[in-house]
């Protein structure tokens, strides 16, 4: 039957559906839960799928699922942030990692069983060779790493400033989230050879950011 020839009341219901679908979409949250779908506010938790290390935004409902949960496909990112004021790691025993740049992340992968070592670049997280001989000395001598969270937690640190005598080097127990989120501004915002005026803007905003939600815990490092 053609559209002309239907009753009134079908056309303004048919009228109506179609207002209610782009009303909907308009106000459709802009993140949903990549696993019920359900609608997320900006602050929302995330699971990390183990095997390919990628991030999902989750609904409190579906992240409380693997909250603590083993043997599972995903964890529930950890929110705990820590500034370790007494962090102690030489210039020797970073040169020792391996690490081609003066800023980078490490992990402990439940999966492969082994400390991951990952450095931001242009092109995304770059996974670096990491000498165990050099990582068990270091977390010999700093007791927060024994209690680094598997998967969900990291060690990150920003040696940028030290590097070049402006300012201390920075150690951190970080989510595992919010490296890959540094990762992610260094990518979209590096221009040209050495990054350009926004890039750095957005890292010291970063680092400012995760130091201000971070607890300070000092005189830990060889207790």
């Amino acid at each position: 039957m053609r559209e002309e020839t239907l009753p009134a009341f079908e056309q303004a219901f048919g009228t109506l559906r179609q207002f209610t679908r782009v009303r909907s979409a308009a106000t459709r949250p802009l993140e949903q839960c990549e696993l019920c779908s359900a609608g997320l506010a900006h602050e929302h938790s995330h699971l990390v799928e183990l095997l390919s290390r990628q991030i999902l935004c989750a609904c409190d409902a579906c992240a409380m699922l693997f909250d603590g949960m083993e043997k599972s496909k995903y964890k529930r990112v950890s929110r705990r942030a820590q500034h370790l004021r007494d962090f102690e790691m030489t210039d020797g025993q970073w040169e020792s990692l391996l690490i081609p740049i003066n800023m980078a992340f490490f992990f402990i992968s439940s999966i492969e069983g082994r400390v991951i070592a990952l450095y931001p670049s242009p092109a995304g997280a770059v996974e670096s060779l990491l000498p165990l001989e050099a990582w068990n000395e270091i977390a010999a001598n700093n007791r927060p790493l024994s209690r680094l969270k598997p998967d969900v937690e990291a060690l990150l640190v920003n040696r940028v400033g030290h590097a070049h005598g402006i300012a201390s080097a920075e150690y951190y127990i970080a989510p595992i989230d919010e490296c890959y989120k540094l990762v992610g501004l260094i990518r979209t915002n590096w221009k040209g050879l050495s990054g350009g005026a926004d890039v750095w803007t957005e890292i010291a905003r970063f680092f400012s950011e995760l130091r201000s939600k971070a607890d300070v815990v000092s005189g830990d490092a060889n207790a």
